[in-house]
């Protein structure tokens, strides 16, 4: 029965052309299988292998558990920095395994649109390409773009619309008409920069150590753009850095506000120059369509608001802000201008 199940798959799989979207992130990897319209995979971007003989021991959610608790022998990584590729072969290996836990080891040519930071250099988008074996064609898109299309905004009229898509490793700004990018900019302070700036402040106030694990759940539950009244608290534990003993400790969310302030304001300050780029009648249509912010940055608390505020534009949250990316690439398909205008590789 199982090998009938099996071949029935199989066999399914030879005859649709599949058409998948890839987030390549830094923190996460969604696909989206256009064909059964939804997202079939989200896994952290780790991969856990042997040192001596490269064999892959774990990816995704399982190796995530590793990092930082490996022995000597074993190495978790992030194979992904800034939203591009830092080390290929462990992408391509992280990329196959994710592929066998969706479809098995069914055999079929998909096409793949691979979504990635605005501003890659021509080295970075040949490693995008290469990253991808056993594809019939690797499209690239630019995540800012297909974020919006994910967000359920048409680029494809005459009109200026705007994004800023905050993800684990870079944040995009843009403005789009006609299904181009008319200016944008890309910088790389997003979500695993907000960790950093936690980790440094607690070292440098408390003389505390803590991991990028728990830096990255301090900036989940406690993170703000705004200064609160009543702050939120949470207990926060790492090593003492002068004692080298494991401590405990209280943190609140306005800590961690002046922890990320300098960095929000660099991705407001990366708006505004986008916006100093625009063309009069397109700086006119944003104001009337507003600016729309999607990936996991944008959901730090009130960050939307200190947007609008500084900006002066009207500034609201996608529905989707994690899945706008990979949504949108799946999208991108059905419309064959926007494919014209992307970097294309057929095999």
């Amino acid at each position: 029965m199982k090998e009938n199940n099996f071949f029935k798959r199989l066999f399914r799989s030879l005859r649709v052309n599949k058409s998948i979207s890839i987030d390549l992130g830094t923190a996460n990897i969604l696909i989206y299988d256009k064909q059964e319209n939804k997202i079939v995979l989200n896994e952290p971007s780790v991969l856990a292998r042997d040192k001596k003989t490269g064999k892959v021991i774990a990816v995704g959610h399982e190796a995530r558990e590793m990092l930082g608790k490996t022995p000597d022998s074993i190495e978790a990584i992030k194979p992904l920095k800034d939203g591009v590729i830092a080390d290929l072969d462990a992408t391509r290996e992280m990329l196959s395994n994710f592929m066998y836990k969706i479809y098995g080891s069914s055999i079929f040519k998909p096409e793949v649109m691979i979504c990635v930071p605005l501003e890659v250099t021509p080295v970075e988008r040949k490693a995008l390409f290469d990253s991808v074996i056993g594809a019939k064609k690797i499209y690239i898109i630019e995540e800012g773009r297909a974020a919006i299309i994910g967000s359920g905004i048409d680029i494809s009229k005459p009109a200026g619309n705007m994004v800023i898509d905050i993800g684990g490793g870079s944040t995009d700004v843009a403005i789009l008409s006609l299904d181009e990018v008319i200016a944008s900019k890309s910088i790389r302070i997003a979500g695993n920069r907000f960790d950093e700036d936690i980790v440094r402040y607690v070292r440098n106030k408390y003389n505390l150590l803590i991991g990028d694990r728990t830096a990255e759940k301090i900036k989940k539950e406690l993170a703000t753009a705004m200064i609160e009244e009543i702050p939120k608290t949470m207990i926060i534990k790492g090593r003492q850095l002068d004692i080298q003993t494991p401590v405990s400790l209280e943190i609140n969310s306005n800590e961690v506000y002046e922890a990320i302030k300098n960095s929000l304001y660099d991705i407001i300050n990366a708006t505004k120059e986008v916006l100093e780029k625009s063309p009069p009648e397109l700086s006119a249509d944003i104001l009337d369509n507003g600016i729309v912010m999607t990936g996991g940055g944008s959901m730090i608390k009130d960050f939307p608001a200190l947007v609008e505020k500084e900006v002066k534009v009207k500034v609201y949250l996608s529905d989707h802000p994690l899945d706008s990316v990979v949504l949108g690439g799946g999208k991108a398909f059905d419309n064959k201008n926007l494919l014209k205008t992307l970097q294309m590789r057929e095999n």
